[in-house]
């Protein structure tokens, strides 16, 4: 099996890390990371939505945008950052605890690691160095790169890695707050290829409910976003959904889920073929979605974007 940390080793580890809010008060609390899932308390809505993503004619190439409602996306900034090599994919963006936007993304087709960047206001970016992928045998490629955050308010990130048989999502979990050291990728179980010849699962996004963990990942086989569902990050996950379940089409990618400030969910989805953009809406834990709407503004610009909802302090602070 290609990795060197087992899944008992990376639950203690998980367990282990700080708590990145211990300690905040005020200003610095409402800094807590905003990831992918992330709960909306009834006290505080978000003042905003911020998608990353690639520009669809250049792949090298950052771009921002903004919403107040998360429908009507605005640029914030369309040529925001070109990394010092390679490619700048799948970007998904963390508000974390400092204050600070961290940013991880795709660098190459055939990488072994991820990038990553910080800014301090979304525009104007500075190169980190990028996150090896410390696996037995040779990688094929690291993909999709996308922030997760739990309960407790750690944070990791979410991989999807070939060994020339398929994409599995693993989880990368840091050593510090200061997200500088990672362990070794750790699969997500119940989410390999399970079969010859499968290409896998890529593009996966977790979303906390309800005290579960929610996978909305891509069947690279259909082209089709599937829904899976476990007790834990880690998985065993159980498949809930596959096909067209939802009634998105295909082909689709580059899934990203947020909460919305009346309790639904909604749900980002590039029509890649197409060069269009689209967002679904649920307000039944996931059960059913809106026909899909397009987001005339993005699409046939951006591709794959993540979105995250920021929040403004709490209510009487």
């Amino acid at each position: 099996m290609a990795m060197t940390v087992g899944r008992r080793s990376a639950l203690t580890l998980l367990a282990g890390l700080p708590l990145l809010t211990t300690g905040l008060t005020g200003a610095a609390q409402a800094q807590s990371s905003l990831g992918p899932g992330v709960g909306i308390d009834p006290q505080r809505t978000p003042v905003r939505f911020t998608m990353t993503a690639f520009r669809a004619d250049d792949d090298t190439t950052l771009a921002v945008y903004e919403s107040t409602d998360g429908t009507d996306f605005t640029p914030v900034a369309e040529y925001a950052f070109t990394p010092p090599r390679g490619l700048v994919r799948d970007p998904s963006i963390l508000l974390h605890i400092d204050g600070l936007y961290y940013l991880t993304y795709t660098v190459a087709g055939d990488a072994t690691s991820i990038g990553m960047a910080r800014s301090h206001d979304r525009i104007t970016w500075t190169a980190l160095p990028e996150v090896p992928m410390i696996v037995a045998g040779k990688l094929d490629g690291a993909w999709a790169p996308e922030w997760y955050t739990d309960a407790a308010g750690r944070v990791a990130i979410i991989v999807s890695l070939t060994w020339g048989h398929g994409f599995t999502p693993h989880l990368l979990i840091p050593f510090d707050a200061g997200l500088t050291r990672w362990a070794p990728p750790v699969p997500l179980f119940g989410l390999n290829p399970g079969r010859p010849g499968s290409l896998g699962y890529i593009d996966t996004t977790l979303v906390r409910l309800a005290g579960r963990v929610f996978a909305f990942v891509k069947n690279e086989d259909s082209k089709l976003i599937e829904l899976a569902v476990a007790d834990h990050p880690l998985g065993p996950y159980g498949f809930l959904a596959t096909g067209d379940w939802a009634g998105w089409g295909g082909p689709r990618e580059g899934q990203s889920v947020v909460r919305l400030p009346d309790g639904g969910h909604r749900v980002y989805l590039d029509a890649y073929t197409e060069d269009r953009y689209w967002f679904s809406d649920s307000y039944d834990g996931f059960r059913t979605w809106s026909p899909p709407t397009e987001l005339s503004g993005l699409s046939g610009v951006v591709r794959h974007g993540t979105v995250i909802a920021e929040f403004g302090p709490p209510a009487g602070s």
